[in-house]
């Protein structure tokens, strides 16, 4: 069965596209059961460039199929930022509650609505380096108060406009359905399939 190795050690990220490629028939891999601790700078200028960096060196690295992305928050009273620095916004070793309150407090001399949008870009790469990207994004707006437990990142603060409940108030099928990451794994899925030459699994027939 061929492999494909999720190159990301964020748990959060690990668990939607587990469930997000669980129906194809492959073997999906965590960077921990290789013993991998890959250390990629992103050093590229888009969402894009820094997806195509971390597969490429992920694929190349393990000899194996890889797939990776990159995800920022884009405000836009904040003119887009932070952008490609969502996760690095209060620095290295900055925790998901400081970069929500980070974000908070840039946005208190403001008035509502904060709107906004999340970004994804994935990335499947070769062992030989070779690319196939895709996009995906979610509208929606920053609010004041954190709300509900699920999610990481900026959900707790996200309300997604077709669901006027945030990202972490939302069940694991429901943001796999509405979310940035989850429409970008949708428009790559063709190419995916195609590249891999996989099929969907089908259900089971009832006996």
């Amino acid at each position: 069965m061929t492999k494909l190795l999720l190159a990301t050690s964020n748990p959060g990220k690990l668990r939607e596209l587990t469930a997000l490629l669980r129906d194809l028939r492959v073997t999906l891999l965590r960077p921990e059961q290789l013993g991998l601790d890959l250390a990629v700078p992103e050093t590229g200028h888009s969402y894009a460039e820094n997806a195509a960096l971390k597969a490429r060196a992920y694929a190349q690295y393990t000899d194996l199929w890889a797939l990776s992305d990159d995800t920022g928050l884009e405000v836009e009273v904040l003119g887009g930022r932070p952008g490609l620095r969502s996760a690095r916004l209060v620095g290295p070793g900055g925790k998901d509650v400081d970069r929500r309150a980070a974000l908070l407090r840039e946005l208190a001399g403001h008035p509502r609505p904060w709107r906004a949008a999340f970004v994804c870009v994935v990335a499947l790469s070769d062992p030989q380096g070779e690319l196939s990207l895709a996009r995906g994004s979610c509208a929606g707006e920053i609010v004041p108060q954190e709300r509900g437990n699920d999610g990481f990142g900026y959900d707790p603060l996200f309300l997604v406009t077709e669901a006027a409940r945030t990202m972490a108030e939302l069940s694991l099928a429901e943001k796999n359905y509405l979310s940035h990451r989850a429409r970008a794994i949708t428009n790559l899925r063709p190419i995916l399939l195609d590249r891999l030459e996989l099929r969907p699994s089908l259900p089971a027939r009832p006996r």
